[in-house]
């Protein structure tokens, strides 16, 4: 008699226990050298660095990472469970009434950009290419007394989006 209301006690704590469930609160912070990065997760903008967010899944996150002067880090984040979410323990982290907190760190560091040549050194290329630019009508810059008269048209006229 006294085992099976010990029995029954202990079905009616087991059936209750899923009530009462406690939770797993999963956090990612994410950080990156320069901070304000703009972080892609699987094609999919999260946000700017530092960023705390939720996360609900583990694996592997194809991850990019931009900056406007750096250049764009591509690699793959693995999110891996802690212990207590592992296949069967996850079932018991979650109806315990014990809170657990899985909090995930990445951090990220941005190579600057190739630099661009000085600026002297550009504008001098920029003149040898000009020296090479083949002429049309449309990219003389001769003064307009030099500039041959326009013949007259017979017929509908139509603008032109050069004007002498």
């Amino acid at each position: 008699m006294v085992l099976s209301r010990l029995a029954a006690w202990a079905l009616i704590f087991l059936a209750a226990l899923p009530l009462i469930g406690g939770c797993v609160e999963r956090t990612m912070v994410i950080d990156s050298s320069p901070p304000g990065a703009l972080v892609y997760f699987n094609d999919q903008e999260i946000g700017r660095t530092p960023i705390q967010r939720d996360f609900y899944l583990y694996g592997n996150y194809d991850t990019q990472v931009r900056e406007d002067g750096y250049e764009t880090l591509k690699t793959t984040t693995s999110v891996n469970p802690p212990i207590y979410q592992w296949i069967p323990i996850d079932l018991l982290a979650e109806i315990l009434p014990i809170p657990f907190h899985d909090t995930q760190h990445f951090s990220y560091t941005l190579k600057p950009a190739a630099t661009q040549p000085d600026e002297p050194e550009l504008i001098a290329q920029a003149i040898a290419l000009r020296g090479q630019l083949v002429s049309s009508p449309l990219t003389t810059t001769r003064p307009a007394a030099t500039r041959p008269a326009r013949r007259p048209t017979t017929g509908p006229t139509t603008t032109s989006p050069v004007s002498d």
